[in-house]
């Protein structure tokens, strides 16, 4: 069965927009009709860069510069008038070593990628969500459910993303709804070239993942706060 969405008039800011699974979100809010304002430390005409730029607003932001941040949703404010929504898509991943034999900058930055920069953005966003009565999605992991071996700083990262989105949610009851994802390995260029010789087909399509996005920011998720939604598959 084929969904549409109709987000005609509603502005979205993106972090990470320039990267597979940010493209896939705002190619899918495009379509339905919002004004898409992607957040990224890489420029659409990168070569890197996966989105189009046709699609979207950009502003060059650093999500774990509080002042990069603020400038931006200042900017996206000023532009276009408020905020209705917040996909919080910026992340990386870094693994392979055990806590003893992980270094400290690794850890500090796998923290600022993943988790600083969905707490910047989101608190300077959200007393714009507020006069919006918005929505916020973020993305968490997987694999922040547990401890594993050899990725812990990046699982504890992704742990912190879900336990701020319950946290937020809590906190903006009946203003903000705020949910998390859950992706596992993700169908991308690069998670193919990491991976050349797994199951590529139990891999979820960033399209796929942009679906859920737009029901979690859309009314029809109006009942819907505080989780953490599975988006892996068969991942």
């Amino acid at each position: 069965m084929d969904v549409t969405y109709d987000f005609d008039g509603s502005v979205v800011l993106l972090t990470g927009a320039s990267g597979a699974l940010g493209a896939a979100i705002a190619r899918a809010f495009h379509d339905a009709g919002a004004t898409v304002c992607g957040a990224d430390v890489v420029a659409p005409d990168d070569e890197d860069a996966l989105v189009d730029e046709e699609i979207l607003t950009f502003y060059e932001t650093d999500a774990t510069d509080e002042a990069s941040v603020a400038d931006t949703v200042d900017a996206v404010v000023d532009d276009h008038g408020g905020i209705d929504a917040l996909c919080n898509v910026a992340g990386t991943w870094r693994g392979g070593q055990p806590i003893d034999e992980t270094p400290v900058d690794e850890f500090d930055m796998l923290f600022d990628v993943n988790l600083k920069s969905m707490f910047l953005v989101s608190k300077h966003a959200l007393p714009h969500l507020r006069d919006a009565g918005g929505a916020i999605v973020s993305v968490s992991a997987r694999s922040s459910l547990e401890g594993g071996e050899g990725d812990g700083p990046y699982r504890a990262s992704k742990a912190g993303v879900r336990l701020l989105t319950e946290t937020i949610a809590e906190e903006n009851l009946g203003t903000v709804r705020a949910n998390a994802i859950m992706p596992s390995v993700i169908d991308t260029p690069m998670n193919r070239e990491m991976m050349p010789d797994a199951d590529h087909d139990a891999w979820v399509d960033p399209a796929d993942i942009a679906d859920v996005v737009l029901f979690l920011c859309s009314d029809e998720a109006s009942v819907t706060s505080g989780a953490a939604v599975p988006v892996y598959g068969e991942a």
